[in-house]
């Protein structure tokens, strides 16, 4: 563990305490941002994607450096710049009800399209959409594609509706991939494909995603070592973006599993920004994405109460791995079509229902708690529902909490908070009826 100083005035400085492998991927981030802004003067050609069923092996294949816009609507939001994005977006015409990732977007190349290093994002060369049941996504992509009249591919994924993937999606995927997808990286990049190249790169990522799905399920013990939510998110940074498939990747998480591993050993629970927490009072499921604005407000309010964050559907959004995925060398293209139709985000609310009653018993949570994100349609279509029929088949309480994702202007601290106390209270009563009904 690292304790630094934040970058405040000095009256204002604060000690963080992090993660050692936080720091380490707050360095592979840089480096991230750094290749991409110094792409055309190294020659290189950039791919835009999205997070949730992304073909980064595939891409790498081509020597593209891979940019994700909802990566960097996050960066901006932790960096507290995305409230100005989202007010230029709005003034351009975006209605207050679009996803504040794309106003964030949109707000920033407004704005002189600068990433995190203070340099300008280079202009994509082709864009690659694997559609995964966010419709946002199209339109998003529509919007680039108009602001940079380049290439454009469309991976198509069928709706996992009846919660199984058939022979016959992932044959029309695998279809997409040989006939479209691959030609047209060939034609923009210049590089012709090479099967054993993408072997090789699926191999580092099934290694990476070993050591991730470890991780995320040693908050089945008590106390928990991780936040699978909070800490949650730094650990699915490299892998559900431009690093899976490196050996930076397999880096990363085996230094993170040998973190975990320590604190494991040593009986404790998660780092957080106060630093270790000691007394682990309630273990909770998380259903949506966080607020970034105010992430770290966000996370005091759980850690202050002793909440613990023991699995969430979010660390899931980009690759359901600990139900048993992992990439394939062996059936290199099937593996691709695999991996997109089981994102969460491309699964059936029963399949999402299912998962969080997996999540509230096997890691014996206390409960369910939702955060619905007023612009995110595809995590909070159903959640209701899911919410009800969770409680119902866990018979442990659940709650609803309101924000948004990278819009300030949805996070109310005083309301989220009354609603996380009386959340907490319900677990307690819920204790004590149970302790009750055990002694009679």
């Amino acid at each position: 563990m690292t304790v630094i100083t934040t970058s405040r005035s000095t009256s204002e400085q604060q000690e963080v305490s992090k993660d050692d492998s936080m720091l380490k991927q707050k360095a592979m981030m840089a480096k991230h941002f750094d290749r991409l802004t110094s792409a055309r003067e190294n020659g290189e050609k950039v791919c835009s994607t999205f997070v949730p069923g992304n073909l980064n092996e595939l891409i790498m294949c081509f020597d593209f450096a891979n940019n994700l816009p909802e990566v960097n609507a996050i960066q901006n939001g932790l960096r507290k710049k995305s409230g100005s994005y989202v007010m230029e977006a709005e003034k351009l015409g975006h209605s207050e009800d679009v996803c504040t990732y794309v106003k964030s977007d949109v707000g920033m190349m407004a704005k002189g399209n600068l990433a995190p290093n203070g340099k300008p994002f280079p202009d994509p060369d082709l864009l690659l959409l694997s559609y995964t049941g966010c419709f946002t996504f199209m339109k998003w992509f529509e919007l680039l594609r108009e602001q940079y009249k380049c290439e454009t591919i469309m991976l198509h994924t069928p709706y996992e509706g009846d919660g199984k993937i058939t022979d016959n999606m992932r044959e029309y995927m695998v279809k997409q991939l040989k006939e479209d997808v691959i030609p047209t990286l060939e034609r923009v990049s210049g590089v012709k494909f090479d099967i054993d190249r993408l072997r090789e790169n699926l191999r580092r990522s099934a290694k990476a995603e070993d050591d991730l799905v470890y991780v995320l399920q040693t908050g089945r013990n008590r106390p928990s070592p991780i936040d699978a939510y909070f800490g949650g998110i730094y650990y699915i940074g490299p892998i559900f973006g431009a690093y899976r498939g490196t050996d930076d990747a397999i880096d990363y998480y085996k230094t993170l599993r040998e973190e975990v591993d320590g604190r494991l050993a040593a009986g404790q629970g998660p780092v957080t920004p106060d630093g270790v927490m000691e007394t682990e009072k309630y273990r909770l499921v998380v259903e949506g994405p966080p607020n970034y604005t105010s992430f770290r407000d966000f996370w005091k309010m759980f850690y202050e109460e002793g909440a613990v964050v023991v699995a969430s559907s979010y660390t899931k959004v980009g690759g359901v791995y600990d139900f048993g995925f992992r990439h394939d060398p062996d059936n290199p293209l099937e593996t691709l079509a695999d991996y997109c139709l089981g994102v969460y985000t491309n699964r059936s609310l029963p399949q999402r229902v299912d998962m969080l009653v997996n999540y509230v018993n096997e890691y014996e949570a206390d409960g369910l708690l939702i955060n619905s994100i007023k612009s995110c349609n595809s995590f909070s279509a159903g959640q209701l529902l899911i919410m009800r029929e969770v409680e119902k088949r866990t018979g442990k309480p659940a709650a609803f909490v309101e924000s948004d994702l990278v819009d300030p202007r949805y996070f109310s601290a005083a309301n989220i908070k009354n609603r996380l106390e009386s959340y907490f209270q319900m677990v307690d009563q819920k204790r004590d009826g149970s302790a009750k009904g055990a002694a009679a």
